[in-house]
């Protein structure tokens, strides 16, 4: 394959990503601007987490029948119209709706965007993976950055218009691009459950699962703990910071690797080292040790978080690709934002200690769930993606 499909969807992977960066920057300015109550405001962020996991448990697999490309646009269509209302909206009726059809456009394209990278060079795709993790962390990374430039010179309104217009740009570029599509595809089902009934493929979607609870966790309690223990508010920014960038720098290698030594060996090894990461958040003693904690743990994930999505396009079907990486992408978006509210609601019964114990045990549970599911012919394989067809017997149920 050559770079330019790659790097084409990998910019077009960071400018949808930007939006929700953006999104998460400006919510103190709705509320002091507009008078929104917090509490909409939570329901402007949940939302789009909502629909997302609607969006690709639904819409992923026709992206199978022959139409990624035009999912792809669709997505970008529906996720212009979202900016428009993010930044035109000053009531939560259409902060709610324009929140929705961004939910519902990240949804569309992303799968799309997976089976297109994977399919076109399916012997290379933890590479491939690797970048458009590593694009969609720098996109969401780069959303306060624009934020913080454009805001105070031109109001609410100016990042989220910048960033439609970078995705109206990408259009054409999306549109250039050669994609192979399966219009010889037999009819499928027209949603992805039957995927389920394969047991390497379920202990894919629970290393995501095990890595969205990681997730969900981090992002409700990491700001509001370093808070309680009276840190400096620069080390919660510089916190984020770190986590984002080995992901960024990282992220084809970690793919590469995950591909080389095998997922379903280095994706269960990644929880169990952040299970223990999670762990120790809940009893250092200050916010510089769980600065110091976070550095390591963001050097071990980005060698290790690839490992889903790759182990999940070496073992669906060829032609069940968008499929597949939809019901991964459902599966953590439902997985973080209920992981969200539960880590809030046990870290004000219990503490940090409650909330990051409980979060390490189940994490430790999906890395031996799927350590075991896939079972050791899965675990030893090395290779390309759309080798469901060379399951060992036993891998289905």
């Amino acid at each position: 394959m050559s770079r330019r499909p790659l790097v084409t969807y990998g910019l077009m992977t960071a400018v949808l990503a930007s939006g929700y960066g953006v999104m998460f920057t400006v919510l103190d300015d709705f509320r002091d601007e507009y008078g929104i109550q917090e509490y909409w405001l939570g329901a402007v962020v949940g939302v789009g987490f909502l629909a997302s996991f609607v969006s690709q448990i639904a819409l992923a697999p026709i992206a199978d029948r022959g139409h990624a490309r035009a999912l792809v646009l669709w997505g970008l269509a529906f996720n212009v119209a979202g900016l428009l209302g993010m930044a035109f909206g000053e009531v939560v009726s259409v902060l709610i709706g324009a929140r929705f059809l961004m939910g519902i456009g990240v949804g569309m394209a992303t799968p799309a965007v997976r089976r297109i990278v994977i399919t076109l060079e399916p012997h290379n795709l933890g590479n491939n993976l690797g970048v458009l993790l590593a694009c969609d962390v720098a996109g969401f990374a780069a959303g306060p950055a624009v934020s913080a430039i454009l805001v105070p010179a031109f109001g609410i309104p100016a990042p989220f218009l910048v960033i439609a217009l970078a995705t109206l740009v990408a259009v054409p570029i999306v549109l250039r691009t050669h994609v192979a599509e399966a219009h010889d595809a037999l009819p499928q089902n027209r949603f992805a459950f039957d995927l389920l009934r394969s047991r390497p493929l379920v202990a894919g979607l629970m290393l995501g699962g095990g890595l969205f609870i990681m997730i969900g966790t981090f992002d409700a309690l990491w700001a509001i703990v370093l808070d309680d223990l009276g840190s400096a508010d620069w080390i919660a920014n510089v916190g984020i910071t770190f986590f984002a960038l080995p992901l960024i720098f990282l992220g084809s290698f970690g793919g590469r690797l995950a591909q080389r030594v095998g997922p379903f060996r280095l994706g269960p090894l990644g929880l169990l080292l952040g299970a223990g990461f999670m762990f120790s958040y809940g009893f250092v003693p200050t916010g510089a040790a769980m600065l110091a904690v976070g550095i390591v743990h963001a050097l071990c994930d980005g060698f290790t978080v690839s490992s889903s999505a790759v182990g999940v396009g070496m073992v669906a079907p060829p032609d069940r690709q968008a499929s597949a990486q939809g019901m991964l992408g459902a599966a953590e978006t439902l997985v973080g934002g209920i992981t969200a509210v539960m880590a809030g609601v046990l870290y004000s019964w219990g503490g940090r200690a409650l909330a990051f114990t409980t979060c390490s045990v189940v994490m430790i549970t999906l890395s031996a769930g799927a350590w075991f599911l896939a079972g050791p012919g899965v675990r030893a394989r090395r290779g390309q993606a759309g080798m469901a067809d060379q399951q060992p017997a036993g891998a289905a149920v």
